[in-house]
């Protein structure tokens, strides 16, 4: 078995689905029935003994500032890259810490802490089963190992959500490979997640880990956000009447 022994918080992104709303305060930071949406991947951590904690930060970074006062052990990272490259950029300025760690996107909510479990038996993301169709990344596997993801969505798969376990081992083959692509070759456009599932598969050996629908809660744009926190229905509307005018 493998412990995480750090966790990397992917928190830099401007959030434009998320408009008007992150036009004055980062996605993360939006509170969800009154709870910011990073303190949730946070409190996850430290319930589950993790509290090296690293927040990569871009837009509007010096609304997070005060998370370094807020919880010991986290250290925030600037990303001078995040309004000009896709997230690849977030986990290259955070590449010393990937071996044993959890990946996290800052902007979901964390229902079931469960699901941050430290020991793990080889890297992989946490994934819900869906027999519908969705609209989501979709992972096929084949005896537990992760064969193939496609981007588009499907049915009939795992779907893919931003916590995924590092070993050791993987970890540092994943820096090699990020730096390959964001040095060398100038890839800043893709995700960091493309790095295993799509440049280089045949280098990882990606297992999952199960959840139920309901334990982590991804939120896109204002409307999933109304559908969760009714307080912000008022934004919905007004981009309807925005739309009809």
């Amino acid at each position: 078995m493998h412990e995480v022994k750090r966790a990397i918080i992917v928190a830099a992104g401007i959030g434009k689905r998320m408009r008007p709303l992150t036009l004055e305060i980062p996605k993360p930071l939006i509170r969800v029935n009154g709870v910011r949406m990073i303190d949730t991947v946070i409190r996850g951590l430290h319930a589950n003994g993790i509290e090296e904690i690293y927040v990569v930060v871009g837009y509007m970074k010096e609304k997070f500032f005060s998370l370094e006062k807020e919880y010991p052990g986290v250290s925030l990272i600037e990303n001078p890259y995040y309004d000009s490259c896709n997230n690849i950029s977030s986990l290259y300025m955070a590449r010393e810490h990937i071996e044993e760690s959890v990946i996290l996107d800052a902007d979901q909510v964390i229902y079931n802490e469960k699901v941050l479990e430290k020991t793990f038996e080889r890297s992989g993301y946490n994934c819900v089963w869906s027999e519908r169709e969705t609209k989501e990344w979709l992972l096929t596997t084949k005896g537990g190992t992760v064969t193939g993801c496609s981007r588009t969505g499907g049915k009939g798969g795992w779907q893919l959500y931003s916590i995924s376990r590092w070993t050791a081992e993987d970890g540092k083959r994943l820096r090699k490979h990020i730096e390959t692509e964001f040095e060398e070759k100038e890839n800043t456009q893709i995700y960091w997640d493309d790095i295993a599932l799509f440049c280089y598969p045949e280098e990882y050996q990606l297992g999952i880990y199960k959840m139920e629908q309901g334990d982590v809660l991804e939120i896109d744009d204002v409307e999933e956000l109304a559908e969760t926190d009714k307080s912000y229905e008022k934004y919905v509307r007004q981009g309807e009447n925005d739309g009809k005018n």
